[in-house]
Parts: structure tokens; C-alpha cells; sequence
């Protein structure tokens, strides 16, 4: 089945600048000069991880890293930096140098939504930041244990859920991420009651599911699906119109009867307030050749992820800023608050 590719109205990076890297363009780096006339890159870049390791924010950007090397002649380094949601390592970014050698791979939450959640957020992701450019946009799975009770669809765990308010445990890749939003909204556009339990990265969360630890939890498709086939736990539904071919036996949300509501996440690179201009369109443009190898668009789509192209770094800072005045009316909502 073709995969659609996300590309945003408004201005777009040149046609030339998004050419698909072929063997030519990957043997030979291209060196930009930023301004002062210093060569760049010529040192390892490091990119930011604010989660742990094993959720779909770290795998999909281990996919990414060797060819981005590749293309700029230089090691890129991924280093997991966890603590508050995401908000420990994107601060960390945030206080660094601006010139192009640290990096940070966040999801939506540490952007767009951390600035309603947090009372005293330590950076600005709007003026402490620099979007750079997206990467991919992933729905949610709601998974379940199958440790403790016999439940194989939305309505069986809506059910007990409201027949047992307070009693059942949903896990989160920790406070204010997606998944624990997508969780409370759930929680709430059915009228159920839960306890949410935060881990500190998605490996976590999937042994707790395994376990019983925890009775649900939305995670991304494509860490689901191995789990799922084994039949360790299950998959409900996919928290989106249509079915995922990554899971095309498990049923959409509409499918399942629910609702809805937002349940997804999107990744993306930024750098630190101030960064160069012609190293940001750089780092774009190899960003974009990279995820379009055909060595790697394929492993990205296996995770159910939708390749977000075309958008400049200014379109990117824009959706992000969409991306928060629209969320925020549900985390009010949902009652979400980190203290």
C-alpha cells in the first residue's frame, strides 16, 4: 500500500534541496559556511534524546543517524538524556552553543505541549529553540495486557473499566508525553476512571505491559507490532480513521465505535536559539535525504510512520506553534499538570 508523505501549505524548501540522496551525493559531503566563514560541520554532532531508550522517538532516530553521517562527513552521535517528560534534555539543547554541533530529536510533547503542562518550564520552545525541520508523524495503538482478564475489544475494556472506576492502570513514556495525554483523553471521551503510572522510556512501559503491571497503554505500531504477533499483549484499535498496515488486523478507531480523539505524536529536529541559517537548511536537506534512502524510508514506514516533507524551518516553527494552540484546550480539559 503507498504511504502518504505529510506536506504542509505554505512555503517549501527548493526542489533542488530535496532531491533524494543518491550513492553520488552520499560519497561527497557538502561543507557549508556559516557565518564568519567557518566550515561546518567539521567536528561529531550530537542529537539529543529527552526520552529512553527503545521508544519510537529513539529507534526512529538510530534509523536516521548512520545515513545523516553519511551525508554530512561527520559523526552523528545519539545520546539519551532523560528526566521530566522529555524536559531535561530539550533544556540541555536549549542552554547549549547555537552552532549546529547539539541537536535535539523531540516529540510534540517537549515543544508544543510541555508549555501547558509545566508550571515552571525552564526554556521557551518558541524563542529558546530552533525548529529545524519534522520528521515523521505516528498515530497511537491502544495495547493491552492479556495477564488477568479476557478482554479483546474497545467495548469489553470500556466495560469493566466502568464497572471497576479507579481499579485499572495505564502506563505513559512518563508525565505530559503523548502517550500519557492520549491515555487521559481516552480516559475521558468515555467517561472511565484510571490510574496513570509513568516510565521513563517505552522499553518500560512494554514490560509492564507484558507483565499485567499495567492493564493499557497507546504506544506506536510498529514497537507494538512484534509484541502483538507473539501475542504477548494485544492491540485494540489504532487511534486513527483508518486501519495501519502495520496492524492491518487490528481495527481502526471509528471501526471499533469510539469517539474521537487525539492520540498521536510527531518528531522532529531543533537546535538551540540563534543557529545559523545556512547550517539549518543544511541540516534539513540531509535530514530529508537521509529518511528518503531507500535503505530507510521503508524501516520508517514499518513503524507507521508517515514521512513529514517540505516544510521549511519557518513552516516547521508554525506547526509547532499550531500544534500547541490546539492541544491545549484538551490538556485543560483532561486536567494534566506537571508541578
Amino acid at each position: 500500500m503507498p504511504r502518504r508523505i505529510i506536506t504542509p501549505r505554505g512555503p517549501s524548501l527548493s526542489r533542488r534541496s530535496l532531491l533524494v540522496a543518491t550513492g553520488a551525493t552520499l560519497a561527497t559531503p557538502t561543507i557549508v559556511r556559516a557565518q564568519g566563514g567557518a566550515a561546518w560541520p567539521n567536528r561529531p554532532i550530537r542529537v539529543i534524546l529527552p526520552y529512553g531508550v527503545g521508544g519510537a522517538t529513539d529507534i526512529h532516530m538510530r534509523l536516521i543517524a548512520p545515513k545523516l553521517s553519511e551525508i554530512l562527513g561527520q559523526p552523528v552521535v545519539v545520546e539519551n538524556r532523560v528526566g521530566s517528560g522529555g524536559v531535561v534534555g530539550s533544556n540541555m539543547v536549549a542552554r547549549s552553543a547555537p552552532d549546529g554541533y547539539t541537536l535535539l530529536c523531540a516529540a510534540i510533547s517537549a515543544v508544543s505541549l510541555a508549555p501547558h503542562l509545566y508550571k515552571d518550564l525552564p526554556y521557551n520552545p518558541f524563542t529558546d529553540l530552533t525548529a529545524i525541520t519534522p520528521t515523521i508523524y505516528v498515530p497511537l495503538t491502544l495495547a493491552i495486557t492479556k495477564v488477568g482478564w479476557n478482554v479483546s475489544t474497545a467495548a469489553q475494556l470500556i466495560e469493566i473499566m466502568k464497572a471497576n472506576p479507579g481499579k485499572y492502570h495505564f502506563g505513559s513514556n512518563g508525565v505530559g508525553t503523548t502517550s500519557h495525554l492520549a491515555g487521559a483523553n481516552f480516559v475521558q471521551s468515555n467517561g472511565i476512571q484510571a490510574v496513570h503510572v509513568p516510565y521513563r522510556g517505552g522499553a518500560q512501559v512494554y514490560a509492564a505491559l507484558i507483565s499485567g503491571e499495567i492493564q493499557f497503554s497507546h504506544e506506536v505500531a510498529g514497537t507494538l507490532k512484534p509484541m502483538h504477533e507473539a501475542g504477548t499483549i494485544r492491540c485494540l484499535f489504532v487511534a486513527s480513521e483508518k486501519r495501519s498496515p502495520v496492524l492491518p488486523d487490528v481495527p481502526s478507531m471509528t471501526e471499533a465505535g469510539l469517539p474521537p480523539y487525539r492520540a498521536y505524536s510527531w518528531f522532529g529536529l531543533f537546535g538551540p536559539a540563534g543557529m545559523d541559517r545556512a547550517v539549518v537548511t543544511r541540516i534539513a536537506q540531509a535530514t530529508d535525504q537521509a529518511m528518503m534512502h531507500p535503505d530507510i524510508r521503508p524501516r520508517l514506514e514499518g513503524m507507521d510512520g508517515t514521512l513529514m516533507r517540505n516544510y521549511t524551518p519557518e513552516r516547521f516553527a508554525q506547526y509547532v506553534r499550531e500544534e500547541h494552540d490546539a492541544w491545549g484546550p484538551l490538556i485543560a480539559a483532561s486536567g494534566a499538570r506537571v508541578e
